[in-house]
């Protein structure tokens, strides 16, 4: 039994949801969302919320039902709020410039990195050293964070590379003489 997928969506002032052929779309303030829907599950406008409740008793409908109460909860978020993913990046030389719609990563090789940005995605450089990722939709914020991490990676033994802000990195002890 779902504890989460218990729990409605709440819609806020000013966003508004609509279900039609399959599909819940939900506009806000900061642009619009849809998610394809599942059958396994019922989706149920009531006023200012939106019910997800398995729609028959089969397991994967329960299986599904606590996951997609979360994407429904991300949409109405994304909406209204959006999403910031911050990397921090360290090493000596290493640093990220936004230059239109691409990050310009220096980060130890023979070349620069010229990473695209995609639809729908901001990046800012506040400081050479950080890269904040915004958006509305979660996914794609994290799968672009992820992408320019994969760059460089942080390293366990002087810690350099990109890392997530708040991430612990696990340092080893290097050689001993």
């Amino acid at each position: 039994m779902s504890r989460i997928g218990k729990k409605p969506v709440a819609i806020p002032s000013g966003v508004s949801a609509d279900i039609a052929n399959g599909v819940l779309t939900v506009k806000g303030p900061k642009g619009s969302l849809s998610l394809t829907m599942r059958e396994e599950i019922s989706y149920t406008l009531d006023g200012e919320t939106i019910l997800v409740k398995p729609a028959n008793a089969t397991k994967q409908a329960r299986a599904f039902w606590g996951m997609q109460r979360t994407l429904v909860d991300n949409l109405v978020t994304g909406v209204t709020q959006g999403y910031t993913k911050v990397l921090d990046i360290t090493g000596v030389g290493y640093r990220a410039n936004a230059q239109g719609k691409n990050l310009k990563l220096q980060l130890g090789y023979s070349h620069d990195v010229d990473f695209a940005i995609p639809e729908g995605i901001e990046i800012k450089t506040p400081d050479n050293t950080t890269v904040e990722i915004s958006g509305i939709d979660k996914q794609k914020v994290g799968q672009v964070a992820a992408e320019i991490r994969r760059w460089r990676k942080p390293e366990p033994y002087k810690g350099k590379g990109i890392r997530y802000r708040g991430e612990f990195i696990f340092r080893k002890e290097g050689k001993k003489k």
